[in-house]
């Protein structure tokens, strides 16, 4: 009779199973079998790398600036065209992003005064950040048109001594000289220089003026 008491029989098992799920517990060989947590995934790491003064940033626009169509503080882009590289380690890849304003625009003047437009960088765009960033100063000047205009007045002094030559022999000739070099003259008095433009896809050239501080993950 006291060994059948304590004998625990496998009804007895799926009965104490059975009300444990009504009870809403698991059984304890369930529970042993539970899968340990996951850990947390680590923070992902961030290094920071300081660019030095004085590194050349070669870049390639993406917006257009003219002498005479821009205005100071008007947007100007571009893109890196070669990456940044600090201890051998490349730190902001070829077609990050820069921006700027433009800081002086003249148009061509008659006669003289020629053509400028001058622009500087500042912010950088990379990995997702942006970062204010200090550069040198950059101006295009139209080029010179002196040759032209001496051209432009040859012409017409050569032009008017033809023609006095034709009026009047030599007398004539020396009077149409006159007026045909007055004539050339009047011509460049009236004739503006060139414009300076750049557009997207023209290559310029800054430096920082600054250490710029980047941040790698």
């Amino acid at each position: 009779m006291f060994a059948s008491a304590c004998t625990t029989t496998s009804a007895d098992s799926d009965a104490a199973s059975d009300d444990a799920a009504i009870n809403g517990q698991k059984p304890k060989a369930a529970q042993s079998r539970r899968a340990p947590a996951k850990a947390a995934p680590a923070p992902a790491r961030i290094r920071e790398v300081t660019i030095p003064a004085g590194t050349t940033l070669n870049l390639s626009l993406t917006s257009a600036i003219a002498s005479d169509t821009s205005n100071v503080e008007d947007a100007v882009s571009a893109e890196l065209t070669q990456a940044l590289v600090v201890d051998g380690r490349q730190v902001v890849p070829s077609g990050a992003r820069v921006g700027g304003e433009v800081t002086g625009a003249d148009g061509s003047g008659r006669v003289k005064g020629r053509a400028q437009v001058a622009f500087r960088f500042n912010t950088l765009t990379t990995g997702g950040d942006r970062y204010d960033m200090q550069t040198a100063a950059l101006s295009r000047m139209a080029p010179a048109t002196k040759g032209e205009d001496a051209t432009k007045i040859g012409i017409g002094a050569g032009a008017g001594a033809v023609i006095g030559g034709l009026l009047g022999g030599k007398s004539g000739a020396a009077k149409g000289a006159a007026v045909g070099g007055g004539a050339g003259t009047g011509v460049v008095l009236a004739t503006k220089g060139k414009e300076m433009r750049l557009g997207p896809g023209d290559d310029v050239t800054t430096t920082l003026t600054a250490p710029l501080t980047i941040r790698l993950r």
